[in-house]
Protein backbone atom coordinates (compact mmCIF):
# COMPACT_ATOMS: atom_id res chain seq x y z
CA UNK A 1 0.00 0.00 0.00
CA UNK A 2 1.24 3.46 -0.31
CA UNK A 3 1.03 6.59 1.84
CA UNK A 4 3.06 9.62 2.26
CA UNK A 5 5.22 9.87 4.65
CA UNK A 6 7.20 13.18 5.54
CA UNK A 7 5.66 14.17 2.08
CA UNK A 8 7.43 11.13 0.56
CA UNK A 9 5.49 8.88 -1.17
CA UNK A 10 6.35 5.43 0.88
CA UNK A 11 5.18 1.84 0.10
CA UNK A 12 4.47 -0.45 2.84
CA UNK A 13 2.79 -3.86 3.43
CA UNK A 14 -0.91 -4.03 4.05
CA UNK A 15 -2.36 -3.93 7.23
CA UNK A 16 1.12 -2.11 8.49
CA UNK A 17 1.52 0.04 11.51
CA UNK A 18 2.98 3.46 12.53
CA UNK A 19 5.77 1.09 14.12
CA UNK A 20 6.26 -0.80 11.06
CA UNK A 21 6.33 2.68 9.09
CA UNK A 22 8.91 3.91 11.97
CA UNK A 23 11.25 0.80 11.27
CA UNK A 24 10.96 1.22 7.78
CA UNK A 25 12.08 4.99 7.94
CA UNK A 26 15.06 3.83 11.25
CA UNK A 27 13.12 6.88 13.08
CA UNK A 28 15.49 7.48 15.83
CA UNK A 29 14.04 9.22 18.86
CA UNK A 30 12.44 11.97 20.17
CA UNK A 31 10.11 12.26 17.85
CA UNK A 32 6.26 12.72 18.34
CA UNK A 33 3.47 10.97 15.39
CA UNK A 34 0.67 12.08 13.48
CA UNK A 35 -1.79 10.06 10.87
CA UNK A 36 -3.91 12.44 8.95
CA UNK A 37 -3.06 15.50 11.32
CA UNK A 38 -4.40 13.37 14.38
CA UNK A 39 -1.43 13.00 16.96
CA UNK A 40 -0.84 9.13 17.95
CA UNK A 41 0.27 8.71 21.41
CA UNK A 42 3.46 6.21 21.82
CA UNK A 43 1.40 3.32 23.29
CA UNK A 44 -0.79 3.58 20.34
CA UNK A 45 2.24 2.96 17.53
CA UNK A 46 1.72 -0.75 17.60
CA UNK A 47 -1.61 -0.85 17.18
CA UNK A 48 -2.55 1.79 14.90
CA UNK A 49 -3.09 0.78 11.33
CA UNK A 50 -2.54 2.76 8.43
CA UNK A 51 -4.43 2.36 5.38
CA UNK A 52 -4.00 3.16 1.97
CA UNK A 53 -3.62 6.93 0.99
CA UNK A 54 -2.79 8.06 4.75
CA UNK A 55 -0.37 11.12 5.94
CA UNK A 56 2.03 10.36 8.33
CA UNK A 57 4.60 12.89 9.63
CA UNK A 58 7.21 12.21 12.35
CA UNK A 59 8.34 15.35 13.68
CA UNK A 60 11.19 16.16 15.32
CA UNK A 61 12.32 18.28 18.07
CA UNK A 62 14.25 20.92 17.34
CA UNK A 63 16.40 23.13 19.52
CA UNK A 64 17.96 26.26 19.60
CA UNK A 65 17.52 30.28 20.23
Amino acid sequence: MKITLNQQATDLQANATVADALAQMQAKPPFAVAVNTIFVPRTQYAAQTLNEGDKMEVISPVTGG
